[in-house]
């Protein structure tokens, strides 16, 4: 079947992006190690512009023989993920020069991470899916050893390869199987035959498991989420900032839409799923990171703890869970982008430092950093007024509104007890006594982020209204 205009005018900011980073690459190649700087600006620039091309003109509708597909949902993740993507090139600089590994590579391989997860959100089949998923794997694969000097940085892309392969090989292993039984890959074919009669059959229902297994791996939600606490740690600090949100972004996106598209007819059966998993991931997330000396490992816990939270939205399976998953989305970038650009800044004599006890006396030697970091603490442990509080109250409401009470009294129970790690945090910096100061920093790109961020979380209940449509627009397309 021949190609149509209208098929390239749907995926014009996924083409443009591509050859943006062909052309990169070209250049770089070209002009060697000398080309870095530039590279990392026109990247960022791309992923910028890829953003805005996506809502001017905004169109909808299904590509390459329904291959991809454009809705409401898929172009605000998308957008979502390419800020999440662009702001952690500029964070990276400053970490990579210091340890004399800035190279033009790594900017191009964070925007084929990009192009990789913009393919999987628009997915609308499942061998589109497995394509779009596996160029933002092989990506992240090669970022999380970027630094190859360093044993902890090789150690963490190497587990992280091992144990991606084996969830992509169960996700392809469940696409088999309902490809087999429901005779197509494609999202509509899937939904038709499960309307027409396939829902009862075992083999589908084993086929979503593995599928949903290979998700809740991508998106880190126990019990697949053993990758997530060594990669945080062992990767390179800038990386495991864009681990934290891009990739989570567009995984979170892609269950939604595999999930609420052609396996909608079979919400009860996935439904548990999702709930089981959702009050693990909640109550893992806080727990293990109780007692954590690391802050990266412990941000490793918090974040799967978020996707717990999130995962309650989803399960509601309503569109209010929806508009709640993109709500919180939306807010968690901001906290997460925020909080690591605060973590880049922790360098003691010119050595990067990761330890909670290392912030010990930050209130008094640096009050506007410590500060920010406290609003980011305080709002991921959901105290009012702040965005966190706002995002987990959404998401609860429509757990609530679903029926899903006791889901959501255990999720506000793991949010309590969530809250010790992070004003733990808050304690060290205000009231411990400082061993040694960290170092001063000058006003750059992690500084800038971090305030940036600090005054969107604090004064978001002032305005939380543009959010929340925006999230309501992207919710009402799966419910026409």
């Amino acid at each position: 079947m021949p190609i149509g205009l209208e098929s390239w005018t749907l995926a014009r900011p996924e083409i443009f992006l591509a050859a943006v980073t062909a052309l990169l690459l070209l250049y770089g190649v070209l002009r060697g190690e000398t080309s870095a700087a530039f590279v990392s600006v026109a990247t960022t620039v791309a992923l910028l512009v890829t953003a805005v091309l996506i809502f001017t003109p905004y169109r909808e509708g299904t590509a390459f023989s329904s291959l991809f597909i454009v809705d409401r949902l898929t172009a605000t993740m998308k957008v979502l993920m390419l800020i999440g993507a662009a702001i952690t090139i500029p964070m990276s600089r400053a970490y990579f020069e210091r340890v004399k590994v800035w190279r033009f590579e790594y900017p191009i391989v964070v925007s084929l991470a990009a192009l990789g997860m913009m393919l999987m959100i628009s997915a609308n089949d499942l061998m589109s899916l497995y394509v779009g998923l596996e160029l933002q794997s092989l990506s992240l694969y090669v970022i999380a050893a970027f630094q190859r000097d360093s044993i902890r940085s090789t150690e963490a892309g190497i587990k992280y390869f091992v144990l991606g392969s084996v969830a992509s090989g169960m996700l392809l292993f469940g696409a088999s199987l309902i490809y087999g039984f429901c005779g197509g890959t494609a999202f509509v074919q899937i939904s038709r035959a499960l309307l027409e009669g396939k829902a009862g059959e075992i083999g589908v229902i084993v086929g979503l498991v593995f599928v949903v297994a290979g998700l809740a791996f991508k998106i880190a939600a126990v019990p697949f989420h053993m990758w997530t606490p060594d990669v945080y740690e062992g990767s390179p600090t800038p990386v495991t900032a864009f681990f934290a949100v891009a990739p989570k972004i567009a995984a979170l996106s892609l269950t939604i839409s595999v999930l609420m598209g052609p396996f909608k007819p079979l919400f009860p059966q996935w439904q548990q799923i999702i709930v089981v998993v959702s009050v693990l991931s909640m109550a893992l997330g806080a727990f293990a990171a109780l007692r954590q000396p690391n802050i990266k490992r412990l941000m490793a816990y918090s974040s799967i703890g978020n996707v717990g939270y999130i995962l309650l939205g989803v399960a509601a399976g309503s569109e209010k869970g929806i508009q709640s998953v993109v709500f919180y989305l939306g807010i968690y970038l901001v906290m997460t982008l925020g909080s690591f650009a605060v973590i880049l800044l922790m360098k003691r004599r010119d050595m990067m430092v990761e330890q909670v006890n290392d912030l010990a006396g930050l209130g008094r030697t640096h009050p506007m950093l410590a500060f920010a970091m406290m609003v980011f603490m305080f709002s991921l442990a959901g105290i009012p007024p702040l965005a966190g509080f706002w995002a987990k109250l959404y998401v609860f409401m429509a757990a609530i509104e679903a029926k899903l009470f006791w889901p959501a009294v255990l999720g506000v129970l793991a949010s309590v007890v969530a809250s010790y790690y992070y004003l733990r945090i808050v304690k060290v910096m205000y009231f411990d006594e400082p061993a040694e100061a960290l170092d001063a920093s000058a006003f750059g790109v992690n500084r800038a982020i971090a305030f940036v961020a600090a005054v969107i979380v604090a004064a978001f209940s002032l305005a939380p209204q543009p959010l929340s449509l925006v999230a309501a627009a992207a919710a009402k397309g799966l419910f026409p």
